[in-house]
């Protein structure tokens, strides 16, 4: 079971670091992982934003993750330097 204090933990992590870059590997399940480098770009209640990264191919997108997925661990943020 999820505790909300393990919540609050990745809320406040996942807000101190705003505007930084981050990888973010996405586990899709039977052995697919999707990985994309953005921004976190804004920290709500129950959700955060990244902003892709744009190159010639690929547009810039806002994807929205969930707390919980990082705690259930379907998403891994991994800070850039």
């Amino acid at each position: 079971m999820i505790n909300q204090a393990d919540v609050n933990k990745v809320r406040n992590a996942v807000k101190s670091h705003t505007g930084k870059k981050v990888k973010v590997r996405i586990n899709r399940g039977r052995h697919r992982i999707d990985e994309t480098e953005g921004i976190i770009s804004e920290t709500y209640s129950s959700i955060f934003l990244v902003t892709t990264l744009g190159s010639n191919d690929m547009p810039v997108r806002t994807m929205s993750y969930s707390y919980t997925d990082v705690l259930t661990r379907d998403i891994e943020l991994i800070l850039c330097r």
